[in-house]
């Protein structure tokens, strides 16, 4: 049985364990039918030219985890940022564990998405806010078919949040193969500030194929810091779907380092719902080997008086594949609009692919808009220059990567977090250098 035959029957199961009642049912439903119709996406799509899932859909996937498999905090501390106290909220094969986490409903709702579906007391704002920034395409609606567990953020008005919240996603390998499919809501009202880190990993070298929708709800200037740590086995998949809308002055950020998996696509949709917002979308891409990561982002100015800026940077090494699709799309009423878009990108190995094309949809007259693209290779009069003053080559290789992504990690605003990255990229490039950007 295909997996779209197997995902389309297993939702019969699914919804016989569910609440019928639920005020996501209708929604659900609708959902798997959209599905049925479209099915998994394909390089016939523009969106998916560069990009094909057939070597990922042919696993025979377990859709619901037969049995919770329990890991000890000291088996996977070192995937926390556990430099300083975090909110936590840790899954472990989709199941949430409570025993590694750290909720809270002092005065904000940290918390899981299942007791926000099932709890009287959120049913306004999963009514509100559930599904309403989605795009109607294949993945999303799978994920939304199956929605039932992930992490459940709500920010009241005036409230800073003082400790970071983490998102993490463990796969143990309990299954030979295994699908997830987690759903986090991010609200964030009125003057409120939260940043979020999340992590999805991979336990074992068993394939696991993750399709994660994430929507943000930004309200009146609020600040939202988001962070995605990427860095997972040969074997793991990624589908990230994120989708942002933000209200007027708001400021969202959503940082995307992608180091490993088989196959990581992100899908990033930032929607400005108001005047005088501020969208920013960096990424730094370093894989190897086969590996192929895809960022296909999209920024739609509705009102006038907005920025986004985004800055992706990617190193390639061995055979492995870049994608970056990045759309900028400015209404006719959003004036004085100022969109900056650059994907630069160093091909360390001539059997590396980098395919990238930016966009540009403009129907306003008083804007300010750019985007750009480069793809080459390393510096050779720079490194001239270096191995001149005696610096070895492999040092001086690394020197000019971490050079080339340092006007990403400046932005980072959690010095530890930026400090872990720090040595994330120094490991990838296989050096140790004595200094943090």
């Amino acid at each position: 049985m295909e997996l779209k035959e197997k995902l389309v029957s297993s939702f019969l199961a699914f919804e016989n364990n569910i609440d019928v009642d639920s005020p996501v049912h209708d929604i659900r439903s609708e959902a798997i039918k959209q599905f049925e119709k479209q099915g998994f996406p394909t390089k016939k799509e523009e969106d998916w030219k560069y990009t094909s899932l057939n070597a990922i859909l042919k696993h025979d996937y377990s859709v619901f985890p037969k049995q919770e498999n329990a890991i000890e905090y000291r088996d996977v501390k070192k995937y926390f940022l556990h430099d300083i106290d975090t909110y936590k909220i840790i899954f472990i094969d989709g199941k949430y564990s409570s025993h590694l986490s750290q909720t809270t409903h002092d005065g904000m709702d940290i918390c899981l998405m299942s007791t926000a579906l099932t709890k009287p007391k959120y049913r306004l704002i999963i009514e509100n806010y559930f599904n309403k920034a989605t795009t109607n395409d294949s993945l999303p609606n799978l994920n939304t078919a199956f929605s039932s567990e992930g992490a459940y953020i709500h920010i009241p008005k005036n409230k800073l949040v003082e400790k970071p919240i983490q998102i993490l996603h463990f796969s143990t390998g309990n299954e030979s193969a295994m699908m997830l499919q987690p759903r986090n809501l991010v609200v964030v009202d009125e003057n409120s500030h939260v940043q979020i880190i999340e992590r999805h990993q991979s336990l074992t070298e068993n394939p696991v194929l993750t399709n994660s929708v994430t929507e943000i709800f930004a309200g009146k200037r609020a600040i939202v810091d988001y962070y995605k740590v990427q860095n997972d086995n040969k074997q793991a998949s990624l589908v990230d779907n994120t989708f942002i809308d933000q209200k007027q002055e708001s400021l969202c950020s959503v940082h995307t380092f992608s180091f490993g998996g088989k196959l990581t696509r992100n899908n990033l949709n930032f929607f400005q719902n108001g005047e005088r917002i501020d969208s920013t979308l960096k990424g730094i891409t370093i894989i190897e080997d086969k590996q192929h990561v895809d960022h296909n982002t999209l920024v739609h100015h509705i009102e006038p008086n907005c920025e986004s800026h985004q800055d992706y940077k990617g190193i390639f090494g061995e055979r492995s594949t870049g994608v970056f699709n990045g759309k900028v799309v400015v209404e006719k009423e959003a004036q004085k609009t100022n969109a900056f878009q650059a994907n630069n990108n160093i091909l360390v190995s001539d059997n590396a692919t980098i395919n990238t094309k930016p966009q540009l949809e403009i129907f306003a007259d008083d804007v300010k808009c750019s985007h750009g693209c480069t793809i080459g290779q390393l510096d050779e009069s720079a490194m001239f220059y270096l191995r001149s003053r005696g610096i070895p080559e492999k040092e001086a290789r690394a020197l000019l990567m971490y050079a080339f992504a340092n006007n990403v990690l400046e932005s980072v605003k959690i010095p530890e977090l930026k400090a872990r990255i720090n040595k994330l990229i120094a490991n990838k490039i296989g050096v140790n250098i004595g200094f943090e950007l």
